[in-house]
């Protein structure tokens, strides 16, 4: 029955599907340790459902395997020479929206989620009781994920695998069908430390230790409110996500173009400098990121990204969107927008002065 699950996984376009045993994840001792000293911010959802995460057999009682499943979404050499020739960001010249690759097009977590209605269908078939999660449940994911052998967890606390790199989505069922349990990879890092050099805001405090307060991926996303202004200029020119400690990954090498194209970058998002996102106004904004990730920030999150990502590479060309943006009746897009005015001024000011 294993051979026929990891057959039919396959036949769904998962590039993954290992076993591991359903039981506490190997650190969930450290996973509240994280927790206690603060680090993941205000990702309140993690400590209310701290339990759970800890003890799988809360989510589903009598549950024997955790079938962990991995979907490729690396979107091939061209697109990341794209990217990668935009890492450094350049004052004036911010004409590719910088999103995070995994959010370039639809949302992973609709596409997954029917694949794995259908893997539930196969094993109701076989008498099995499952839960299904796509990143949103209560499962320590890249814990299982590293024990059932898909990958290892690198310095960055990402997981690793030597055939998909840093370049796929994570996605778990607890059944109380027993699969026998397969094993786990060594760690192949070695002494590579490239993840902790290349992170802009120094979030990687130590090798497998992340500091989620300082991550751009988390202020540009999680961070409900306004981003510490210490921080704002370390963002760059990133307006959701960040792909930095990821990129640096040597295993890339070895990645495969995904077959999935719903995962390619939205030509209309592409084809957009940054200060024609302010123009978006709520019912614009849905109707560009319908069916993607983005939406889950809402308009307000999103131009509060992109007035940060101005401040840092803008010219005077930007400012009267930005000062239209200024007087947006949402405070917090305001806010960043008159910050990003007044370092947009601090820039031009001394250029002036030596014409």
């Amino acid at each position: 029955m294993k051979d026929a699950l990891v057959a039919h996984a396959k036949a769904l376009g998962f590039d993954i599907c290992r076993v591991a045993r359903c039981e506490a994840p190997p650190h969930a001792r450290e996973f509240e340790a994280w927790l206690d000293d603060g680090r993941a911010g205000e990702m309140a959802w993690m400590e209310r459902n701290k339990e759970r995460r800890m003890d799988p057999q809360t989510v589903l009682p009598g549950a024997k395997s955790l079938i962990v499943l991995a979907m490729n979404y690396w979107q091939g050499e061209e697109n990341d020479e794209l990217e990668r020739s935009s890492s450094s960001f350049v004052i004036g010249h911010s004409s590719f929206p910088r999103i995070a690759r995994y959010a370039w097009g639809d949302d992973y977590h609709d596409l997954i989620e029917k694949k794995l209605a259908t893997l539930d269908t196969f094993l109701r078939g076989h008498g099995g009781v499952q839960k299904c999660y796509v990143d949103t449940g209560p499962v320590l994911e890249r814990d299982f994920a590293a024990k059932a052998g898909a990958g290892w967890h690198g310095k960055s606390t990402m997981l690793i695998n030597e055939k998909l790199g840093t370049w796929f989505f994570l996605a778990e069922i607890l059944t109380t069908l027993e699969f026998g349990d397969d094993a786990p990879q060594p760690d192949r890092c070695g002494r590579c430390t490239r993840c902790i050099d290349a992170c802009p805001t120094n979030a990687i405090t130590a090798p497998y230790q992340l500091d989620a307060r300082r991550c751009i991926s988390y202020l540009t996303i999680e961070l409900k409110g306004s981003i510490p202004e210490e921080l704002r200029p370390l963002i760059g020119d990133r307006i959701y996500g960040c792909d930095d400690c990821l990129s640096a990954c040597p295993w890339n090498r070895f990645a495969q173009a995904s077959s999935e194209t719903a995962f390619a970058m939205r030509p209309a998002v592409a084809g957009m400098r940054l200060a024609d996102f302010l123009d978006l106004d709520d019912e614009q904004f849905r109707a560009l990121f319908r069916k993607s990730s983005i939406k889950r920030v809402k308009r307000r999150g999103f131009l509060r990204n992109v007035c940060v990502a101005l401040g840092n590479t803008g010219t005077q060309a930007d400012l009267p969107a930005l000062q239209k943006a200024a007087l947006d009746p949402e405070p917090l897009i305001a806010e960043h927008a008159a910050w990003a005015i007044e370092q947009i001024l601090q820039r031009c000011e001394p250029m002036q002065l030596l014409k």
